[in-house]
């Protein structure tokens, strides 16, 4: 039986696993990797300590599942929108700051927000690459990170400069092969591909002039890997799962592969769980896929909504054309397949909210000691404790226990639709209660607060002409059922689980080691040039991704679904209001200055 290799690297973790012909998980390995903050919002990672960890979990799962390290016949990389630095030359890692002299921290992670001016000036440009990143970049993206660099590396060290996203230092690791991903160049970087809004080289030399990075130009643009190739067999920025290259010798040895391993175009982690979920078939909702009918073909995947919930949440939906919403980026082409675009609508603070809502509260150390008394985790015995609030306080619902509970969460700035770092939590209904059922209502708040904000996202989405029919989750949120709840009735949409909960993201990129098998066959072994991309990732989706569960919603009449309709009201109210008082006081404090 072949096998196939799956890498994920997220915020907190690296981890690997390894897949049959059948999309049966055989082994999986998480290895903890580490952040630096050594001031606020200056966040960093070191590659040479995900590249060992990357190894160390290949070689585990590996020797785990027992299989013939000969039998894996391609692997495939996903991570986070986070940036790497090298020097030119000697390939060696560049410190990022604010400790320039520790070469070891050389990524800038991804939820580092050191470069709000960078990214400030960059949009006042109005240039038209902002258009396709939701009309302005995100302090998150790259370009103003790099830019940051510029303005605080030491004199001479940044023109010899290399970027990367993390995902594509990942396949350049592996391959020594540097071929970049649309993946990132398009989200994260500001490319433009071929035909888009006249591109005929992918980056923009107007857009780095304006913006200060004329650097970024030099060299046909090799300080970000070059422009497109337009001519060649092979493009040197690649569509997810399209074949890069072999492992090289070094790399094969470190990860304990063959060199006969074929390694797949990288992946940004939230994409990866749009690969891992969105063809599941689930019966209650009829969505069958047979790979001899239409449903082979890739558009058939257009209304089903990812859903990728882990310290952050993104939302990512394909479309055959391109659609413009405020506030979402993109419509961003050839990401996941040739001519097909997506959006991606964000929630900068959601696993990570939750968090803080019970870490912060003063009952959170009797809620430790009651989670190891019962051997459970603090959502089970928080959902748990709003049922048994329920009974003692004969409430209509679990939901209704928090109606007069309003919570805005945007703690680290609102990632979409509002798309302003400036926005902050807020909350209504507040009393001196510090008890553990205090925290139950505050954590049931913040829940709903999460699902109404997808329900934002999702209605500006439809509003801009997106069809959107289904949810498919992934991440460790789908296993809270309260939260899940929350979203189906906030939404009205079904919601699909995933099987692989937990792993959908690293099973996703798996499924790309598979398709880079694929495409090597057809279009390097075969010499079929006119091969379709979207056609092989899509049958290799539905042949691999087992099926899933659903939660439909209540129906529209329900209690529950006229109370969170009501308090979605509220909701947006909260959040203009917010910006309202925020304007108001900024006018009084302009007026001192004229």
């Amino acid at each position: 039986m072949n096998h196939y290799i799956g890498v994920d690297v997220g915020t907190g973790s690296v981890r690997a696993c390894v897949i049959n012909d059948k999309g049966e998980i055989l082994s999986l390995r998480s290895k903890d990797i580490t952040k630096e903050e050594l001031k606020p919002n200056y966040i960093t990672q070191s590659s040479r300590e995900i590249w060992q960890c990357i190894c160390e979990c290949v070689n585990y799962v590996l020797q785990e599942s027992q299989i013939i390290p000969s039998s894996v016949l391609g692997i495939g990389f996903d991570a986070t929108c986070s940036l790497v630095v090298i020097d030119k030359e000697t390939q060696q890692e560049v410190g990022v700051g604010p400790n320039f002299e520790d070469d070891n921290r050389n990524i800038i992670l991804w939820m580092d927000h050191r470069a709000v001016k960078e990214t400030d000036e960059i949009n006042a440009t109005g240039d038209k690459c902002l258009k396709y990143v939701g009309g302005k970049m995100s302090v998150e993206m790259e370009l103003p990170k790099i830019k940051w660099l510029k303005n605080n590396l030491a004199d001479g060290v940044f023109s010899n400069c290399k970027f990367f996203d993390l995902v594509d230092y990942l396949t350049y690791k592996a391959t020594d092969k540097d071929v970049r991903s649309f993946s990132s160049t398009v989200c994260k970087q500001g490319l433009l591909p071929l035909g888009v809004e006249g591109s005929d080289i992918g980056w923009s030399k107007e857009f780095f002039t304006k913006i200060d990075l004329d650097e970024l130009s030099s060299d046909n643009f090799s300080a970000i890997g070059g422009s497109i190739h337009s001519e060649q067999l092979e493009n040197n920025i690649r569509s997810v799962g399209e074949y890069v290259g072999h492992l090289s010798e070094i790399s094969a040895k470190e990860l304990g592969l063959p060199t006969t391993c074929i390694v797949g175009s990288g992946i940004i982690d939230a994409y990866a769980g749009w690969v891992g979920t969105v063809a599941a078939k689930v019966e209650e909702i009829g969505t069958i896929n047979n790979d001899d009918d239409a449903s082979s073909k890739l558009d058939s995947s257009i209304g089903n909504l990812a859903v990728i919930a882990g310290t952050s949440t993104c939302h990512i939906t394909l479309s055959s054309k391109p659609i413009f919403v405020n506030g979402i980026w993109g419509p961003y082409r050839d990401v996941l397949s040739h001519n097909f675009w997506c959006a991606e609508g964000g929630q900068s603070c959601t696993g990570a909210l939750l968090e803080h809502i019970l870490t912060t509260h003063p009952a959170y150390p009797e809620l430790h000691e009651q989670c190891e008394k019962h051997s459970v985790g603090s959502f089970e015995f928080l959902n748990n404790r709003l049922a048994e609030l329920q009974k003692e306080n004969s409430a209509r619902s679990i939901i209704s226990l928090g109606k007069h509970f309003f919570l805005y969460g945007d703690y680290h700035g609102n990632r979409s639709p509002i798309s302003d770092e400036s926005m902050r939590a807020a909350i209504i209904g507040q009393s001196m209660d510090t008890s553990i059922d205090s925290l139950a209502i505050m954590y049931l708040s913040a829940c709903e607060f999460i699902s109404q904000q997808s329900r934002q996202i999702i209605s500006e989405l439809v509003k801009a002409g997106h069809t959107i029919k289904k949810i498919y989750m992934s991440g460790g949120q789908a296993r809270n059922q309260l939260l899940m709840r929350l979203l189906a009735d906030c939404t009205g949409l079904p919601v699909v689980i995933p099987r692989y909960i937990d792993a959908s993201v690293i099973f996703g990129s798996a499924i790309l080691g598979a398709v880079a098998v694929d495409a090597y066959n057809i279009k390097h072994l075969d010499g079929n040039k006119n091969w379709d991309h979207g056609k092989t990732l899509w049958n290799k989706m539905c042949k691999l991704t087992p099926p899933g569960t659903v939660i439909n919603p209540n129906a529209v009449n329900h209690p529950d679904r006229v109370l969170l309709n009501a308090k979605y009201k509220i909701f947006l109210d909260m959040a203009e209001t917010q910006r309202k008082y925020r304007r108001q006081i900024d006018e009084i404090e302009a007026s001192f200055n004229e």
